[in-house]
């Protein structure tokens, strides 16, 4: 995905998803404030693109003119693509979330070739900050996007969009109607209460009820419409928007739903969701839409939720060859690729190190919305950032995480982002070393961060009562310091690891050089690989020395014994 060009967007906030399907990009985890701890709602997103420069969009409210109008720009291209009605009034937005704590997020699914190409103007990621401008609620947002993509027309491929707020969470998923023709075909389910749901590249609604608005709401041709191109002959009951608009098939299983099953497999492992359901091994069986946690999720739980690698799992990418010496769960692009004429592929987990940038999205009832909503936001891999809290009332943003420090193509020690991306790919060539140095760091900031959250709140609160203002202008100052702490503590783990780790050495606590063996079973894969090659001659062995034959020895006389007197 290419971040669109900023000068066609002094008021749109721009963010990512990869639009190609051989991209595999994105995962976002949903969780309904009956499953959480606190009472908070959650989303997350992993925004992974090879070509995203990772930062934090800023948008502030506004007031527009009475026939303003907006420029829509493509994210995945930067092309312009038309222009649609301002509202009068919009709403500050940080990152994915706004200032009344909704938050939006996305992974492309694509769908049927036949379904792309339709013609309109608002592609996905300008549903999602248009949405995020115009909306306080997650039911608003729905009637928003659905309503532009019904008089604009839609622009991308199909989308499966993760909407929340403080009460409720919902999936709408959308994909339009081909080449030539306007408007799109969605359908929008919300959890359950208790629940949690996850989509990464695949469509995941199938069947759903047709008569329960409370829940579920859809376009009205969400049915006809298949018919009429002759994908779907049953009852309108039975219908299954996953199943017809994107059907499944091995790569949607293994590197699409195969990172909602680890999601689910850890959080509700009395569900007894196995391998096989992702495998390949058994293509009828479909994981559930959503599932009720075994426990209810802090926010701590849901940031562990998003580092994953398939870990103890037979799909665990620490256990073959590809991992090298030190168990990199990490596999370099193409995802697919071909020797001696057969195909094979690499896992794809949720933690790639492709990612820009990933948040949790914590969303809570009770508070005033410019401090209840906190948008835990990392740059770089979800392995190894560091989820640092934005305030929903902020007024700007850090300058190390701020829009226009850097780019993808141009490196600065001022970007959050390089200092996030210099670190992990010291980690990455010696992974089960560095990542423990990586993570401790990581586990210390975000300690921190969770253990001072009642007490920067409680003061928040306080001086809201008097003034909002402010507190948002407290919080401003809170998160900036905490941006600036973690930019700060990361460029120093990243020249403490090149000092410890430097040439294959490992230092120890006393400063000692060390030089370690590789693990034994990298040795034998050397072994095997190379033969003879690198054996060391044995060295011969020295002769052994003959006994030397003894000379014989002469018996010595007996002495003679005199008679006794």
């Amino acid at each position: 995905m290419i971040r669109p060009l900023t000068k066609f967007l002094p008021a749109l906030a721009v963010s990512v998803g990869l639009a190609a399907p051989a991209a595999l990009a994105c995962t976002s985890l949903l969780v309904n404030k009956g499953a959480t701890a606190d009472g908070s709602s959650f989303i997350t997103y992993a925004a992974d693109s090879h070509e995203l420069y990772g930062e934090l969009y800023y948008t502030p409210a506004r007031r527009n003119a009475p026939g303003a109008m907006r420029d829509i720009v493509e994210w995945d291209t930067g092309k312009f693509l038309g222009r649609i009605k301002e509202a009068p009034v919009t709403y500050t937005v940080v990152g994915n979330m706004n200032e009344h704590q909704l938050s939006i997020s996305e992974s492309t699914f694509t769908g049927r070739k036949e379904l792309e190409g339709p013609a309109g103007i608002i592609d996905y990621g300008s549903l999602i900050y248009t949405a995020l401008e115009r909306a306080k609620t997650a039911r608003e947002a729905i009637k928003v996007m659905t309503d532009l993509v019904a008089e604009y027309g839609y622009a991308s491929t199909g989308e499966s969009f993760s909407i929340a707020d403080p009460k409720e969470a919902w999936i709408l998923e959308m994909i339009g109607k081909g080449t030539g023709q306007k408007g799109a075909v969605w359908v929008a389910r919300r959890l359950p209460e208790g629940y949690l749901s996850a989509h990464a590249n695949q469509a995941r609604i199938r069947q759903f009820p047709l008569n329960d608005a409370e829940n579920t709401v859809y376009s009205p041709d969400v049915v006809s419409f298949a018919r009429e191109k002759g994908w779907y002959t049953g009852a309108d009951k039975d219908f299954s928007f996953a199943d017809t608009y994107h059907p499944l098939d091995f790569e949607s299983v293994r590197f699409a739903e195969a990172r909602v099953w680890s999601i689910f497999r850890r959080a509700a492992p009395s569900a007894g969701l196995g391998a096989d359901y992702v495998d390949g091994s058994a293509p009828t069986k479909r994981l559930p839409l959503w599932v009720k946690p075994d426990k209810k999720l802090t926010v701590q739980d849901v940031m562990g939720l998003m580092r994953d690698h398939f870990d103890g799992t037979p799909l665990d990418m620490t256990k073959d060859v590809g991992a090298g010496p030190y168990a990199a769960p990490y596999r370099w692009r193409p995802m697919t690729w071909e020797v001696d004429g057969k195909k094979y592929f690499h896992e794809r987990a949720i933690s790639t190190q492709q990612t820009g940038f990933s948040f949790v999205a914590q969303m809570r009832a009770w508070m005033p919305g410019p401090i209840g909503g906190v948008l835990w936001f990392g740059v770089d891999d979800t392995s190894t950032t560091v989820y640092t809290p934005m305030y929903a009332g902020i007024r700007t943003a850090p300058r190390n995480l701020a829009t226009g420090v850097a780019s993808r193509g141009q490196f600065s020690w001022d970007s959050s982002f390089w200092v996030f991306n210099w670190v992990s790919n010291q980690a990455y060539a010696r992974w089960s070393d560095m990542s423990v140095d990586v993570h401790k760091v990581q586990g210390e900031l975000e300690g921190q961060f969770l253990a001072d959250q009642a007490d920067i709140e409680k003061a928040a609160l306080e001086l809201y009562k008097s003034s909002p203002e402010q507190a948002r202008t407290y919080l401003t100052a809170y998160s900036t310091q905490q941006g600036d702490k973690v930019h700060t503590r990361w460029r120093k783990l990243g020249e403490q690891l090149l000092v410890k780790y430097i040439d294959g050495n490992v230092r120890d606590e006393q400063g000692k050089v060390n030089h370690p063996k590789y693990p034994e079973s990298w040795y034998r894969h050397i072994v095997r690989d190379t033969g003879a090659r690198l054996a060391l001659p044995e060295e011969p062995k020295p002769a052994e020395a003959k006994p030397q034959a003894q000379p014989a020895q002469k018996a010595e006389p007996k002495p003679t014994v005199a008679p006794a007197p």
